[in-house]
């Protein structure tokens, strides 16, 4: 071995020890948790899990609101140390399939937890007289193109479940698209759209107050979330799933010491049953841990699946 070659030998030993040394003291000071802006869901679910793993990793957690696709760029780019994660929606991870995001979510992130998932309700406006899936998919292919369907963002949950339901059922709907979900209720509650799919916490409200009526659930199974609601895949559409998970990332090339920590502890807040019912409550989820290689072959499922799905429909982030 040359001089210069033990130089780099006994270089790379060192910043690998010192990498070790890290991870196995880690953490040792606070922790940010990138999320999206204040006030929804995401913003939600990750102030209850700041709050709940700080006593288990003894250090504070502080939430860190930005804009979606600024939180990607912020993590992608911080250092692969811990002390810089992502908490996002699974729409977050649709930005690369419409061709719009700066970073890559294989390359540049590394999975450590699936936290949530979020179903979304079909719900229809009372002037629309059907009160199941199948009186529904009857009332579309029976007059196509009628009946609007409301939508926030291009690649939104709702965007997508929608377009999921008119390729599996053969129904043409047709899309109204609002600058964010809350204009989008707003559409539906005044009889502007017949039908949208929208999260639980948003409509249940207005589906008490028969304002709205809910027909069915998106998760592929009944949800803890609405359980008096069948879901649209035991309603005849089998194999139909549209849910809005919450997940947990830290920058690529995050040691393996530090992500299996991070997991750990935010696993165990997440079982936890006060936590579930917790969500249930006030987040209208249900929880959903998993370890980092299971959100990994999670997310190359979801990608491939939407995948096909944004391109069969020919979407692009438009509006």
């Amino acid at each position: 071995m040359t001089k210069n070659h033990w130089i780099a030998f006994t270089l790379a030993l060192s910043l690998t020890a010192s990498g070790a040394a890290c991870a196995q003291s880690y953490p040792t000071k606070s922790i940010r948790i990138v999320t999206s802006a204040p006030g929804g869901a995401n913003d939600l679910t990750t102030r209850i899990i700041a709050q709940g793993i700080a006593p288990l990793l003894g250090q504070p957690v502080v939430v860190d609101n930005r804009g979606s696709v600024l939180t990607g760029e912020i993590v992608a780019k911080a250092p692969p140390d811990g002390y810089t994660i992502l908490a996002q929606a699974t729409s977050f991870t649709m930005g690369p399939l419409l061709g719009d995001a700066p970073y890559d979510i294989i390359r540049d992130f590394a999975p450590i937890s699936l936290a949530t998932k979020a179903p979304n309700i079909l719900t229809v406006h009372p002037s629309v007289q059907v009160s199941t899936v199948a009186e529904l998919i009857t009332l579309a292919k029976a007059k196509p193109g009628a009946l609007n369907f409301a939508t926030g963002n291009t690649g939104s949950s709702a965007h997508l479940a929608g377009e999921l339901f008119k390729a599996m059922s053969g129904v043409n709907i047709v899309r109204i698209p609002y600058k964010g979900d809350g204009p989008a209720i707003i559409g539906l509650l005044g009889g502007q759209t017949q039908l949208m799919f929208v999260t639980a916490g948003s409509v249940i409200p207005h589906v008490k107050s028969g304002k709205l009526k809910a027909i069915a659930v998106t998760s592929l199974q009944r949800s803890a979330v609405v359980p008096e609601l069948p879901s649209i895949s035991e309603s005849g559409l089998n194999g139909y799933e549209s849910s809005s998970a919450v997940v947990l990332f830290a920058p690529a090339k995050t040691p393996a010491n530090v992500i299996n920590r991070l997991n750990q502890d935010i696993v165990r807040f997440l079982n936890q049953p006060d936590t579930k019912q917790k969500f249930l409550a006030e987040g209208a989820a249900d929880v959903i841990a998993s370890s980092p290689r299971e959100l990994a072959a999670w997310l190359k499922f979801e990608m491939s699946r939407w995948g096909k799905v944004i391109k069969d429909a020919g979407i692009r982030n438009s509006n």
